[in-house]
C-alpha cells in the first residue's frame, strides 16, 4: 500500500470517487487485454508478486505474477477460436487515502471451440485485491478467481453446469496484506 498520490483528492468522497473510476478503467483494461490476448500488457496492471488463483471447479491453479499468469492464460484460451471476456457487474470497497481497494467482478467468457467449432459460456467471478503503485497507478495486488457456471457437455440434458457461486467479503479483501 502506499499513501496518496499528489493526484488524490484531498476531499475523502471525492477521492473514492476518482479511485473507483480509475479501478473501473483497470478492470476493463484487463478484460481487454485477454479479449486480445495481449498478454505481454498483463505487466502494465498486474503487480510481479501478485498471487493469482484460478479455480474452474475440477482444477485449481496457483500463479505468481504477470508472466506466469499470462502463459497460463495462453494455453487456456488456443483452444477457442472465438473468445471475448466480458464483464457483467463490479462492486467495490475503496480506501483511497491507503491507496487500496477490494473488488468483486462478475464476468462471461464468450467461445468457439477450434476442435468442433461450438459456442460455450464460462461464468466466474473475481475477488480482487487492488493496490496503488509507487507511479500512482492501480495495479492488482491479488486475485482469485472461481468459476460458477459454464456451458454443459452435449451429451448432458442441461445447458449448463451449475455450481455454488462464492463471496468473499469485500472487508476481508481490504483488510488483508
Amino acid at each position: 500500500m502506499t499513501p496518496p498520490s499528489q493526484d488524490t483528492p484531498a476531499d475523502p468522497g471525492l477521492a473514492e470517487v476518482v479511485a473507483y473510476v480509475e479501478l473501473q478503467r483497470l478492470e476493463s483494461r484487463y478484460a481487454d487485454v485477454v479479449t486480445r490476448r495481449a498478454r505481454g500488457e498483463l505487466t502494465e496492471i498486474v503487480r510481479d508478486d501478485c498471487p493469482i488463483v484460478v479455480d474452474v471447479r475440477h482444477t485449481r491453479f496457483e500463479l505468481t505474477g504477470p508472466t506466469e499468469y499470462g502463459k497460463f492464460m495462453d494455453g487456456a484460451i488456443q483452444r477457442f477460436s472465438l473468445f471475448e471476456f466480458v464483464l457483467l457487474n463490479m462492486v467495490f470497497r475503496v480506501d483511497a487515502q491507503r491507496g487500496v481497494a477490494a473488488a468483486r467482478v462478475y464476468m462471461q467468457e464468450i467461445r468457439q471451440n477450434v476442435s468442433d467449432r461450438r459456442r460455450t459460456d464460462a461464468y466466474g467471478v473475481y475477488h480482487d485485491r487492488l493496490e496503488r503503485s509507487e507511479d500512482g497507478l492501480w495495479r492488482f495486488a491479488r486475485r482469485h478467481n472461481r468459476s460458477f457456471a459454464r456451458t454443459a457437455e452435449p451429451r448432458v440434458d442441461a445447458d449448463f453446469d451449475v455450481f455454488d457461486l462464492p463471496v468473499i467479503p469485500l472487508e476481508e479483501i481490504l483488510g488483508g496484506s
